[in-house]
């Protein structure tokens, strides 16, 4: 296995810091635009990286990528902890966090003008958010690359009834209004907790309209106007076969249209394709078999848009 530097960033974020992992070679080309990445709700950076050098940041990271994994204030790394009192929601992560860790990447890669975003499940709703909200982004975001995003849940089944209408929508906030956040790691419902304000508002938006629930912007009407001027980046939404329910590949399609995408790839991961796996919502990236598989187009891919803007140049 190659060797990879791997560096924690800890940029100052109110009265905590957020935690930015570095991963790449040695001898790795700053020069280029890097890749940013972002996990979804209950859950942390450590869905994308390990220690020992699984993931997909570290298996880009050995094709010469220099990748960046944020954890949200209060995941992962980041500090303070989500506990009883944490405030902020999911509206701080569009507008303040996204924008400061994205300027903070272009200062450590001073003649790069663009990074790639690439994101898990909700994450992927939240950049898509900040990319329409923000010319900057419309004209700094290189890519955009999602796993299991979906704006919306509107697939029937009595698994999604269980596991939204139930699960999420009450018993969870049963739990987090009774212990002040929701502690999804200790009552096995994520890898990582979730403020009591975050959660409400992804519930809303899942099932609801796509509103700034602090200032009221419209992110729909947004993404209209953005589509309308073509300022999207190149994207590609990826779902799993076997994500029935967080990503289902009809949900995922449905937020394709909702923002009115037009530079847009859409995959499929099922055994009927040609993949190893109909892939669930997490196993998509931390499945043992993913690196020889879907890693491998994903890889492909950034190399292609690296060839496409070299031959631009030319």
């Amino acid at each position: 296995m190659v060797d990879l530097e791997q560096t924690s960033f800890y940029i100052p974020y109110l009265e905590g810091q957020l935690h930015l992992r570095q991963v790449k070679l040695a001898n790795a080309d700053m020069h280029k635009p890097p890749i940013l990445m972002l996990h979804g709700a209950m859950s942390n950076g450590k869905v994308f990286y390990s220690e020992s050098g699984r993931g997909l940041a570290c298996f880009l990271a050995e094709a010469g990528f220099v990748v960046y994994v944020l954890d949200t204030q209060g995941r992962g790394l980041s500090t303070p902890k989500i506990q009883r009192g944490f405030k902020e929601g999911q509206g701080e992560v569009i507008r303040e966090q996204l924008p400061l860790v994205h300027h903070y990447i272009m200062g450590l890669h001073s003649q790069v003008s663009s990074i790639h975003w690439c994101a898990h499940s909700w994450g992927g709703v939240l950049m898509a958010s900040a990319i329409s909200r923000f010319p900057l982004f419309q004209e700094s975001v290189a890519s955009l690359l999602t796993f299991g995003t979906k704006r919306t849940i509107k697939v029937s089944s009595v698994k999604k009834y269980m596991m939204v209408n139930i699960g999420w929508n009450k018993l969870a906030k049963v739990i987090a209004w009774g212990h002040g956040y929701l502690a999804a790691d200790s009552w096995g419902m994520g890898m990582d907790n979730e403020s009591r304000r975050s959660l409400s508002q992804c519930v809303d938006w899942v099932r609801g309209d796509w509103i700034d629930h602090d200032d009221g912007f419209d992110y729909a009407q947004a993404a209209q106007v953005v589509a309308s001027k073509e300022k999207w980046p190149k994207s590609w939404f990826i779902a799993g076969l076997g994500d029935e329910v967080l990503g289902n590949p009809a949900d995922v399609q449905r937020m394709i249209q909702e923002c009115q995408f037009s530079n847009v790839e859409y995959t499929l991961l099922a055994k009927s394709q040609g993949h190893k796996h109909d892939y669930g919502h997490a196993e998509m990236l931390i499945h043992k078999d993913a690196v020889d598989d879907h890693f491998i187009q994903v890889r492909d891919w950034y190399k292609n848009i690296e060839l496409s803007e070299a031959k631009a140049l030319v």
